[in-house]
């Protein structure tokens, strides 16, 4: 079931993770295309280089970053974006992603994708990132969505409102990670879906699936923490079909595990579920 690059069909994915390797390249004619965390590479041997770009020869490849902070009223880290260019140069990479959230301020890593103040001037910061971004790798990135237990304090723009003014200002495509989105609403009350409609869903270049668990917040009522150790919950898969309804673009879906791995057959079984709900979606 593997695509060739060009094939202009809903793809379905994994994200690349050593622990899961020997069940993907067992498997690899299941598997549409792989997402490769482009920081665990960026200072990588000739050898893990080479493993790499041998692997982009048997699979379509993706690179997605985690470091670069590009939603920030500060500028990136040119070191950072030239390890992309380098890295998507050297392994041949088809696209590269990365987030649009804030990791560092005033010289400080917090060591976590944080969700800046949804604002114009947070906007104007992300578009104005991403153009140094797009000029110094050479293309222009997918930018995902992020997961917050709370909604950002200052904010003066919703969720939908401020993505979409920054998708159509720096005129990119959208990572729509489905969980992050799901976590979001039902942590401020809001219904999935109705965010979800929101979205410019004709920007969507690729998606993201994972699972979380519940946790206890001070208040005593409970958020949901996106922590990629479980399982697609299946109103995750229904919004994959409700998006593939409304998007008439092909779709590039990856599902994202970290850690508490399953039996690759039941990593399988994760991806014929996505095909399932884009199939469902695309026949409605």
């Amino acid at each position: 079931m593997a695509a060739s690059k060009g094939a202009k069909r809903d793809r379905v994915g994994l994200g690349w993770r050593g622990e899961l390797a020997a069940g993907i390249l067992s498997n690899l004619a299941q598997i549409d295309v792989l997402e490769v965390i482009a920081d665990d590479y960026y200072r990588a041997s000739r050898a893990g280089i080479a493993a790499l770009r041998s692997l982009a020869r048997q699979v379509p490849l993706s690179l997605h970053g985690v470091g670069m902070g590009l939603a920030s009223t500060i500028p990136a880290d040119p070191r950072r974006l030239h390890a992309m260019a380098r890295l998507m140069q050297e392994v041949h990479a088809e696209s590269w992603s990365e987030h649009l959230s804030f990791v560092r301020a005033g010289g400080v890593e917090i060591g976590h994708l944080a969700a800046p103040p949804r604002t114009p001037h947070s906007v104007a910061g992300a578009i104005a990132n991403i153009g140094l971004a797009t000029r110094i790798v050479g293309s222009a990135p997918l930018m995902e969505n992020i997961a917050t237990l709370v909604a950002p304090p200052a904010s003066t723009l919703d969720e939908a409102a401020w993505l979409a003014q920054i998708i159509h200002g720096a005129q990119v495509p959208l990572l729509l990670d489905l969980h992050n989105l799901y976590a979001n609403a039902v942590n401020v009350g809001e219904a999935p879906e109705e965010l979800l409609l929101r979205l410019p869903l004709d920007r969507v270049g690729a998606v993201h699936l994972s699972g979380g668990h519940w946790i206890a917040a001070p208040d005593g009522s409970q958020r949901l923490l996106d922590d990629h150790l479980h399982d697609v919950p299946p109103a995750v898969f229904a919004l994959l079909t409700v998006l593939a309804r409304h998007a008439p673009q092909p779709l590039t879906v990856i599902v994202e595990r970290d850690g508490n791995y399953p039996s690759f057959e039941h990593v399988l079984g994760q991806l014929e579920l996505a095909r399932t709900a884009l199939r469902a979606g695309r026949s409605a």
